[in-house]
Order: structure tokens, then C-alpha cells, then sequence
């Protein structure tokens, strides 16, 4: 099995033809796994705790392969509105609830959840379901994306 210990980042030189690793981000999130690659070798993930990997990312194996992250299409809901204003209230009530969000041009982009459908809805904002890759903004720091709710005030 292909082991990868490191992440090149966006941008990273990789031969033309390199195997992909299609995830979604949730699994992006997740540093210590088993995956498949693009050319069906199978790969043991063993990146640093807390990585996150973005979709251009290159990783290096330990034999040299070199491998491009893709970002998966997942479903989303896809957030726009006419007026500016809305479109700013929506993204304060989703970071409110410590929801991950796209910024996009003149949008947001979250992970497809009903019940957040049903209050963006209340606050007259245009909804689209996709299937679309979700690369949500990784924080004012840069802290990798963390699924606990745990908070030390």
C-alpha cells in the first residue's frame, strides 16, 4: 500500500497524468485513512494532525508518486440573494452556528442541511441544490476546520 506523509500544497509541480484522490471535504478533514486513488491503488493517508487538504493540493508518497486532491462533488445549497444585505445577514446567522461556508462571488455555498434551508429561507435568500465541490473558508487564522463544538471561553 502507497503510504503519503506529506502535503506539497496548492500548486505543487505534478507529472501530467498524476493519479487524483477524490474526497469530499469531510474526509479532506481527516488526516489518518485509508483511500483509493484515481488508479485504483490503494493509499494509507498519515498527514499531520489537523490537516486539512484542498482541492489542487499535491501530496508526495514515500516511493516519490506524486498526487493531486480533487475536491468531490457533494450537495450543497447554493446561497444568493438580490440585496446585498441579505446575503450578509445570511452569512452572520450561518457563522453564528459555526457553520463551514464558501464565500464565492456574489454567493455562499454550504453543506445541503434542511433545517438550515428552513431558516435561510425565513430570511428571504434564494436557495439552489448542487452537486459541486465545497471547499469552505478555512477561518480568520487559519485554524484547520474542527468538527467539535468545544469552546474554552
Amino acid at each position: 500500500m502507497l503510504r503519503i506523509e506529506n502535503v506539497l500544497r496548492y500548486g505543487a509541480a505534478a507529472p501530467a497524468g498524476a493519479p487524483r484522490l477524490v474526497l469530499p471535504f469531510e474526509r479532506r478533514c481527516v488526516s489518518r485513512q485509508t483511500v483509493q486513488l484515481s488508479d485504483g491503488r490503494a493509499a494509507a493517508l498519515f498527514l499531520p494532525r489537523g490537516t486539512v487538504l484542498r482541492g489542487g493540493d499535491v501530496l508526495a508518497a514515500e516511493d516519490g508518486t506524486r498526487i493531486v486532491v480533487e475536491a468531490a462533488p457533494e450537495q450543497v445549497l447554493i446561497v444568493r440573494a438580490h440585496d446585498p444585505r441579505a446575503l450578509a445577514r445570511a452569512a452572520y446567522h450561518l457563522g453564528n452556528r459555526h457553520v463551514p461556508v464558501e464565500v464565492g462571488a456574489g454567493h455562499l455555498k454550504i453543506e445541503h442541511d434542511h433545517v438550515l434551508a428552513d431558516l435561510l429561507r425565513r430570511l428571504e435568500v434564494e436557495l439552489e441544490p448542487a452537486a459541486a465541490p465545497f471547499e469552505p473558508e478555512s477561518g480568520a487564522y487559519g485554524a484547520p476546520h474542527q468538527h467539535g463544538h468545544a469552546h474554552d471561553h
